[in-house]
């Protein structure tokens, strides 16, 4: 790389200092299951159910005169799963931890059940309908959010066919020759174009979160074809896209082997398989860690690893974990209040001191593949690094919550007929998506800028880091 760090300062023990053993978690991210967090999505969902199957929600704009609604985006896009993801995530809690969920007396728990799977299938039934897509690496997000939860929820046997089959639509993607899955068919910016599939094979760190479905769809279609794909697309990638980085903390607690930044875009001699070039495309430039991507890495090769129990994906997945927490730690001095929400990206310069550009959804994303390696080390008798790990996921969200949770709240209300109906805690004070200051694309030369926004996949990251802990027995 030919950007460096701020400075090579050890990897603070800040990090962990603040938890103690014997605090419940549950304590220490209490709005994770406040009633604020299921009434924006129960209001989103009702509110934009007449734009089904055409768009779904994507962004919350921050600016002034905005409503505070969600803008929608077309269906074909590939944020399109989230929403009715987080639904489910939602209804996962209403079904199996009703302890977890705060309500208030006026709303009955079996009513609100009722109605929310009654708008999951609404907003799941147009994703279905995507299984068959072959034009977009994507379609692990797309369609594993919700149509996972559908099955082990309800075992909806259509759901479980539409993740095998959307599977068998990914794997049309993969190149046998380069070992890897394509991810972009085409590549155009302002200041590159890569449009020939011949001599050019587009792949994305954001591509290792599509290896789940790859996974998934094997073990419960006996079809071991798509396992092997995904672990030679995981494989090519620690080659392609892992930058080794010096470790920087000498700390007893931090992980000792190699630490790893992330490209954004490696574009691959699809022949061959070799690496032809480095760039990013949502990043501030080629050489630099754009922290969401540095995030994908780490959830990707910790799901890859609990598939696998290949130890090089959980070494991979260690190391990136471990810069990615150097790096909150070593921010400028500017980045003082909300220190463990990242930088939109780890070596872009700050334009603007008094509020630097973060990106919410890097940190959350980065927070559950945390929580999976904390499991992953568990079960390998790793205690202490396992209990890093969980310790730090927790600050992430800790602080992501006391800086970027929206402070315009929602609230539940039941109406005529035990309908349950969200509105604004404060009239004409509405933010529909839960956490704020999340970046898609900043990247000056990208077709579409836009940043410092609600962003669906921050949300549903958000509330699947709660289920999470629910799972483990934490909360």
């Amino acid at each position: 790389m030919t950007s460096t760090p701020p400075s090579e300062c050890e990897v603070s023990d800040a990090i962990v200092s603040s938890f103690q053993v014997s605090t419940p978690v549950a304590d220490l991210v209490p709005e994770l299951y406040t009633e604020n967090i299921i009434a924006k999505a129960l209001r989103t969902a009702q509110a934009a159910l007449g734009a089904l199957p055409a768009s779904f929600p994507e962004i919350v704009p921050q600016e002034e005169g905005r409503d505070g609604s969600y803008s929608l985006r077309e269906a074909d896009f590939w944020t399109c799963g989230f929403f009715p993801g987080t639904l489910y995530s939602l209804l996962e809690r209403l079904i199996k931890y009703p302890q977890s969920v705060q309500l208030p007396d006026s709303v009955n728990l079996g009513d609100l059940r009722n109605q929310l799977t009654t708008l999951c299938r609404a907003w799941s039934e147009p994703i279905r309908g995507m299984d068959g897509r072959t034009d977009t690496h994507d379609i692990g997000f797309i369609v594993m959010p919700a149509l996972r939860a559908d099955w082990e929820l309800f075992g909806n046997s259509c759901s479980l066919d539409s993740i095998v089959k959307a599977a068998r639509s990914l794997a049309t993607r993969y190149v046998a020759s380069a070992k890897a899955i394509r991810s972009w068919d085409l590549l155009k910016k302002k200041d590159i174009e890569i449009l020939d599939q011949n001599d050019n094979m587009i792949v994305i760190i954001d591509s290792m979160c599509n290896l789940d479905l790859m996974y998934y769809a094997a073990h419960h279609a006996q079809d071991p074809t798509l396992s092997d794909m995904a672990t030679a697309h995981a494989v090519t990638l620690l080659q392609s896209h892992l930058r080794p980085e010096p470790v920087f903390s000498s700390s007893k607690d931090a992980y000792s082997g190699q630490w790893y930044s992330s490209c954004h875009v490696a574009n691959i001699d699809p022949k061959t398989g070799d690496l032809k070039l480095r760039l990013s495309a949502q990043g501030y430039d080629h050489d630099s860690t754009w922290s969401r991507g540095q995030a994908w890495g780490i959830l990707g090769y910790a799901e890859t690893y609990m598939w696998t129990k290949h130890h090089r994906f959980l070494e991979a997945a260690c190391g990136m974990a471990e810069y990615f927490l150097y790096r909150l730690e070593s921010a400028p001095g500017c980045v003082i209040q909300g220190r463990y929400v990242p930088l939109w990206d780890f070596d872009a310069p700050i334009e603007n001191e008094q509020n630097p550009l973060r990106d919410s959804s890097a940190g959350v994303i980065a927070a559950n593949g945390m929580l999976i390696l904390s499991q992953a080390l568990a079960s390998i008798d790793q205690p202490n690094l396992s209990t890093r790990f969980r310790k730090a996921a927790m600050q992430i969200v800790q602080d992501t919550l006391s800086f970027a949770l929206a402070p315009e709240k929602a609230i539940l209300a039941t109406g005529q007929y035990q309908h349950i109906r969200a509105e604004e805690a404060i009239p004409g004070h509405r933010f529909d998506s839960m956490l704020k200051f999340g970046t898609a694309n900043n990247n000056a030369n990208a077709r579409k800028r836009y940043a410092n926004h609600g962003l669906v996949y921050g949300d549903y990251y958000l509330v699947e880091f709660g289920n999470r802990l629910l799972r483990m027995g934490l909360c």
